[in-house]
Formats: structure tokens, sequence, C-alpha cells
């Protein structure tokens, strides 16, 4: 304990604590006390005039800031200029008294409520609601929002679900109404015809437009030459190559007979008008095709893609193949003319026929549909030698041949020739009528009238003969060949009404009966048509 008279006192530069006020705080050093004045209210603005906010006093004590010093007994209090006074000990200061908060009347309580127990009324003011942290709380708001979550994915699937069997009815509707009237369209549903069915039986029974023209490949090399005929049926918007042997019997312009070969390498245009009397058809112009303008048109298009059925060497002493055998093989423009024109060791003709077929085909796919372009890429071939056929009209006809090409409404088949020279019946229904629409009213306007001869007497001289006797009476004669078995009566026939009168002159050539004439579905394609029975007697 500190002397009080030392003059080194560490205690008086502090304050020394007198007592406390009328709220229970200390007061250090000389305070006097001072009465406790009432807040005055702020004055409201010029013009407003509001009712004074009703002040309430503190109804409890504020607390007490902690001792910094805690268990330090206080020093007495020192005044300057006076003794010190004796040492007392040190007696704990009386608490202050805690005014006893006014009670409002029930008229003055806002919120207050009157009728708590013991007459004490409370105030909404007096309580403070704070949060309390529950553990729990975030597990549950999780486990909510996980439930939420799953049972919204639920029912997002089973709402995908429904639209998806929706949708796939749909579909099957539609496609079953789309099929059936496909099928009413084309006639395909029983007993009923729809108008396709119309149209195309219509399209078939009448008039078909066609626009054909005869290729003619020549083999400068080795020899020999290839001959088809591209078709564009105009109509019924298909294209087709009709591939022709070269042992076909025409008819040279001087009426003898002579084979579809000999005539191309003798190179006469004449060549067309002897196809259209063997076959009845309009051939509207001769492309010569050689080798060597094959391979750079197969340039000019970029190579071609073809399935080879043989391997074909690059040459007599090569053994490599030039082109390999199998499906899809790209050909360059010297593979294709290699392909086109190879005919294996005792193979027929018709095999090598039908590889030329193949790589026109494929040409045919890679010529442009705009007729302006392919006219340029024909021009750019450099060679037509038909003065009726030019650039522009090849070149459309290429590109119209080649859409039909690309969408597979094309055909190409091979005309069956007999060893005489002549047409099987197959190739005369099939290939010239369906293809080529041959018939008898085909033939050019002014040209003479084409009698079809067809062999059954077994008597090679009197076919001869009846064929001596065509020629001199000035028909045109298609050789029909032999038939396939012998007959004992001559039937000459004719399709066109219109035609019978000139069939009663073609019997009476003969020497014939009228009553040999009858009207009959021909199978030779020409207007007159004369099986040569062994009744026949040459005069």
């Amino acid at each position: 304990m500190n002397d009080p008279q030392d003059p080194y006192d560490p205690y008086a530069a502090q304050q020394q604590l007198i007592g406390y006020d009328a709220y229970g705080r200390p007061v250090y050093g000389q305070v006097t006390a001072q009465p406790v004045q009432p807040a005055q209210p702020v004055p409201p603005p010029y013009g407003q005039q509001y009712a004074p906010y009703p002040q309430y006093e503190q109804p409890y004590p504020e607390p007490q800031p902690p001792d910094p010093y805690p268990g330090r007994q206080d020093p007495p209090q020192w005044i300057p200029h006076q003794a010190a006074p004796q040492q007392q000990p040190a007696q704990a200061p009386a608490p202050a008294p805690v005014p006893e908060p006014r009670r409002a009347a029930p008229a003055e309580s806002a919120g207050g409520v009157t009728d708590a127990p013991g007459g004490r009324d409370y105030r909404t003011e007096q309580f403070a609601f704070i949060d309390q942290p529950d553990e729990d709380s975030e597990d549950v708001i999780d486990w909510l929002a996980f439930t939420e979550s799953r049972t919204e994915r639920r029912e997002e699937a089973r709402r995908r679900g429904r639209n998806r069997v929706v949708a796939l009815v749909v579909v099957l509707a539609l496609s079953a109404v789309g099929g059936l009237g496909w099928l009413w369209y084309t006639g395909g549903l029983p007993f009923l015809d729809g108008p396709g069915q119309k149209k195309g039986a219509a399209a078939a029974a009448g008039a078909q437009k066609r626009d054909m023209i005869v290729v003619h490949l020549h083999n400068t090399k080795r020899g020999g030459s290839s001959t088809a005929l591209l078709v564009d049926n105009v109509t019924t918007g298909q294209g087709a190559t009709v591939l022709i042997p070269n042992t076909l019997g025409v008819p040279k312009q001087d009426g003898t007979a002579t084979t579809l070969g000999k005539a191309v390498e003798e190179g006469g245009l004449a060549t067309r008008e002897s196809l259209d009397t063997v076959l009845g058809t309009r051939i509207g112009g001769t492309w010569r095709l050689d080798t060597p303008f094959l391979e750079r048109l197969v340039e000019l298009v970029g190579g071609i893609e073809a399935d080879t059925d043989a391997a074909v060497p690059a040459d007599e002493q090569a053994k490599t193949p030039a082109v390999a055998q199998g499906p899809k093989q790209s050909l360059t423009g010297a593979m294709a003319v290699a392909y086109a024109t190879y005919r294996g060791r005792g193979e027929p003709e018709a095999k090598q026929l039908e590889r030329t077929g193949r790589v026109l085909h494929a040409v045919l796919r890679k010529i442009p549909g705009d007729p302006g372009a392919a006219a340029t890429t024909v021009e750019s071939m450099g060679q037509i030698l038909d003065p009726g056929l030019d650039a522009k009209n090849l070149g459309g006809l290429l590109s119209r041949i080649g859409e039909h090409a690309k969408v597979a409404a094309y055909r190409t088949e091979v005309l069956t020739v007999k060893p005489d020279g002549g047409l099987t019946d197959e190739a005369g229904r099939k290939v010239v009528k369906e293809i080529l629409g041959g018939s008898f009213d085909a033939a050019q306007p002014g040209a003479a009238l084409r009698v079809g001869l067809k062999d059954a007497t077994g008597d090679e001289k009197a076919r001869v003969a009846a064929e001596a006797a065509l020629l001199n009476g000035g028909y045109g004669f298609v050789d029909g060949g032999k038939a396939d078995r012998t007959a004992a009566a001559t039937r000459i026939t004719y399709q066109d009404q219109a035609q019978r009168d000139r069939a009663v002159d073609v019997a009476k050539t003969l020497g014939l009966p009228e009553t040999a004439v009858q009207k009959a579905e021909s199978p030779v394609n020409a207007d007159v048509v004369v099986v040569l029975g062994k009744d026949y007697k040459p005069s």
C-alpha cells in the first residue's frame, strides 16, 4: 500500500473514483452531479406538424463495463491543498439504486399486455428475436432440394417418354397413310384403280416419246467395233442402253443383207436407216466414238467407277492386271478403254458388250446434269462426225440420260440375236417393243413397206427365193431368221387394219392366196410379217 504522503503517487495522475451516477455508472474526478435533463424533441420542419414521439425511460440500467483491475482496492480520494485523510479500510461502494420503470397507463401503452401476472405490462420493443442456428436445418433443406429435383427429373422423363410415343404413333400413322395412298395411286390396292395406274397404263398403251442415238465404239488399236443405242424415254422418265451384237442382220441400200459389224466397218451413215428398218425405230443420230476419244471423255469427267467382272491385263506380255476385278473399281481413261474392249479367249460377244455397257453407264453418271455444261464437255472431247448431231444436241441428250442413271431410272439390255442374224422372239417383245418402242408404224414417213420374213420351211432355197421376190417387189426386207419349228402353211400377218390391203399385195407378190392374210401379233418387228411355210412354192 502506497503512502498517501509520498510525493510520487502512481495513482495521483489517474482520476479518482468519486461515486456512481444515477444509472450506476462510475464517476471519476471532481464531477458535479447534474440533474438528468429529458431529451428535447427536434422541432419538425417548417410547415409540418407531427405528434411528438413518446419517450420512454430505459426500463433497466445499462450494463457496467468490466473492471480492468479486478481485485484491486481503489485508493482513497485525494484533494489538493488539503491534508491527506487517515487511511480507512476500503469498503465496497453501495450499489446504485435501480430506478423502477414507470408504468404506463393502459391508454398510453402501445402493443403492451396489461393482463400479465403481477400487473406488469410488456411492450413489443422490449423483445428481440434472434435466429437460433440449427445443425439439422441445412440437411433438411438439402434433402428437400434433392427430393424435389428427383421428382422433377421423373416427371420430365415421363413427359419425354409420352412425347416420344406420340411422335412415333404420328410417324407410323403418316407412313401408313402415305403407303396406302401410294398403293391407291399406282393401283396396288385390290378392286381400286388409282389415277397413277390409269396414267401409266395410258402411257404404256399410247405412243411414247423417245429420243435415241446410236453409238459406234471403234477400237483403233485392235480393230472391231461395238454398237449401242442410248434411249431417253421422255414419257416415262427413264433411260436405257441397248447393246446390239455385230451379228445382227441388216439390209443394205441395194436391198442385199449384211451384218451390223460389216456395215459399221464400211463407215456408211446408212447404218442408222438399216437399224430403223430392222428394229422399227426412229434413231435421231449417229455418234462415232473412237477409243482415244472415249479415254479423253473419261478423263474430262474425272474418272469413273464401275463393277468389273474380270481382271484385264495391261497388255499381252504383262501379267499384272491393268484393271482389277471387283466392285466399285476406279478407272482412268486408259483403264476404261481397256475394260470396255476386253474379250477373253473363248468368251461370247455378249460378255464384251456387257463390259462396254458398264463403262457407258459409269460415264453417263458423271456427265453434268446441266445441258450447257454437258455440251461443253462433249465439245471439249472433239469428235462428232454426224452433221445432224451437234455438240448441243448430243450434250443435252447425254445429260438427260445421265440424270436417269443417277436415280436408278436406267437399265441396260443386250439384244439377243440368233446365229442366222435374226432377232429372237424374246428380244422382239422385251427389248424392241418395251424399250425401243419399235412398231410397225414407227418407220420413217414415205419409207417403203417393211416386210419381215421368218423361215418355217426348213428349206434354204425357199427362203432365198422369197427374199428375192420381196426385194424385187420394192419392199423393205427385214430378216426374221428361222422359226423354232416348221409350219405347214404360210401366214401373212398385220397389226394395223390400215395395212390389210398392203398385206394382200404381199401375198400376191409371193403367189399366195388371200386367205393366208390375217390380223395377229407379229413375231417380227415389221409392218407385215411373212411366216414362210412348206406350202410355199417358188415361181
